[in-house]
């Protein structure tokens, strides 16, 4: 991950610290608006941490006073107007649901240190992290239908499973915004920690999900576990499951992981996500 210099300006920055990579949102002065530069960068910083073996977890969060105030809405009234397919009258993907889409896909832990206001996709892009921690001035707004839309980047199906449906129900129907404390007691949120701990939290959550651990393994568990929420039944676990255990029975990091507890070491596993990923969900 190179470094930038200071005269740059990202509207993504990604900072390491350790075996934690810190993707950061980067408007300040526009409380971190998303736009069609953010959503690609991103995708791109989410694909780097991917690409990095050394990378084991990743930390979402913004720079400034809020998290993301929602879509920048400098064209005024044109800011959802959006090109179609003319031939086929296909809608194009909403931006909102690429990004949460490519974080639901990352092979790493994810983790959004929600330091302050998030609104629209500044709360929806936040859904796909495995933890969120949250600022005790943090509020959240799920406002669509306060601007005329519906909710985006997949958060009908992400927040009933959250929330549960009752509360998704209230909170996307009449868009309201939500405190730090609301958010805690509905389950949004796993804590909320005084705003000058909300980064420092995260990353110690973070790693919590990464020592000691396979990378190969925490990758797979990861997708096993958003992807059995939808699953039919226990049986689709079971396969998935079967699959996994099978192809990762006889792979040295289970080989390093069982001499080392029996050596009562750490264990130093070989395995590299770079290397691929088996598939279990055929």
């Amino acid at each position: 991950m190179a470094a930038h210099t200071e005269t740059e300006t990202k509207v993504v920055e990604v900072e390491r610290d350790g075996a934690i990579a810190i993707v950061r949102l980067n408007r300040p002065d526009r409380l971190n608006a998303f736009n069609a530069d953010m959503r690609r960068d991103l995708i791109a910083a989410f694909d780097e941490c991917d690409a990095v073996d050394t990378v084991r977890a990743v930390v979402l969060t913004g720079t400034g006073r809020a998290f993301c105030a929602g879509a920048d809405l400098a064209a005024g009234g044109d800011t959802f107007v959006l090109e179609g397919d003319q031939e086929t009258g296909e809608a194009p993907p909403d931006a909102g649901g690429q990004v949460a889409l490519r974080i639901f896909r990352s092979t790493k832990p994810v983790i959004a240190a929600i330091n302050g206001p998030s609104a629209g996709v500044g709360v929806t892009m936040t859904l796909p992290a495995d933890v969120r921690i949250a600022s005790d001035t943090a509020r959240f707004g799920f406002v669509f239908t306060r601007r005329g839309l519906v909710p985006e980047a997949c958060s009908t199906w992400f927040l009933p499973r959250i929330v549960g449906i009752s509360t998704a129900m209230e909170w996307a129907l009449g868009g309201r915004m939500v405190s730090a404390t609301e958010a805690l007691e509905r389950g949004l949120v796993r804590e909320v920690v005084p705003a000058d701990q909300v980064l420092n939290r995260a990353i110690e959550v973070a790693r919590t999900t990464v020592t000691g651990t396979a990378p190969v393994s925490v990758a797979l568990t990861r997708a096993l576990l958003w992807r059995m929420l939808g699953a039919s039944g226990p049986e689709v676990a079971h396969k998935a499951e079967s699959i996994g255990i099978y192809v990762r029975g006889v792979s040295d990091d289970v080989r390093e992981g069982v001499d080392a507890f029996l050596a009562k070491r750490d264990p130093d596993f070989p395995d590299q996500i770079s290397a691929g990923l088996p598939e279990l969900f055929t």
